[in-house]
């Protein structure tokens, strides 16, 4: 899971907690969500003659189980067709928690209670496991530094990250690093990685829908 991925990536840290501030965040996550479901084609942008307006995000009929954590944004855009940024704002609200509590449930995370603050009660997320994100950042730093193709996960992270000016957050770099990163996942993030590696109608459609995902991003701020 892309969402997934993603957030194992943002506690890749000594403290263990979420390496970007909890707006951006939040916004990460739920669009992380969103482009899970276009992987699985379940959902699209809208196109001409759908009824549906254009620039929309809308559901689409597809077999096999959804994910726990994704299914309230497919039930979201079942009801009615959404733009990316309003689907994003609402999906931010519990996304995120909903994915804390999945990976903690599946044994890949401990929960941690740090100790109490004046307005709000932290929590440190140690992986059990370092593979599964040794293997995400791996990847990551092929894509941006080897120039790997990626994989549609990749993919989907450097973008919502890109997004949000959000790749500092896993990388420590200087001026000249920056500049190599920002024009890489600025590639990356306009869909040439469809054209790096063969690439069938999920792969197409997580492209299309990321492009939609990406624009929406860098409005909300």
């Amino acid at each position: 899971m892309i969402a997934e991925d993603l957030f194992l990536l943002l506690l890749d840290n000594a403290s263990a907690q979420p390496a970007l501030d909890r707006p951006r965040r939040h916004h990460v996550v739920a669009a992380a969500v969103l482009l899970d479901l276009a992987h699985g084609c379940r959902i699209r942008p809208a196109t001409a003659g759908d009824p549906a307006p254009a620039g929309t995000l809308v559901a689409l009929d597809a077999p096999g189980p959804v994910h726990p954590v994704a299914a309230p944004a497919l039930d979201l855009l079942r009801a009615r067709p959404t733009r990316a940024a309003s689907a994003i704002k609402k999906l931010s609200r519990h996304t995120e928690e909903r994915l804390v509590a999945h990976l903690e449930s599946a044994g890949r995370i401990n929960r941690i209670a740090l100790p109490d603050r004046r307005f709000r009660r932290d929590f440190a997320f140690p992986p059990t496991d370092r593979n599964r994100t040794g293997a995400a950042r791996t990847a990551l730093l092929a894509a941006l530094f080897e120039r790997e193709p990626p994989s549609p996960v990749t993919a989907a992270i450097v973008t919502v990250l890109h997004a949000v000016d959000g790749l500092g957050a896993l990388l420590s770099l200087n001026d000249r690093g920056w500049r190599w990163v920002h024009a890489r996942a600025g590639e990356i993030a306009a869909g040439s990685w469809v054209d790096e590696a063969p690439s069938g109608l999920a792969e197409v459609n997580l492209a299309v829908t990321a492009a939609t995902v990406r624009q929406a991003l860098t409005g909300l701020g």
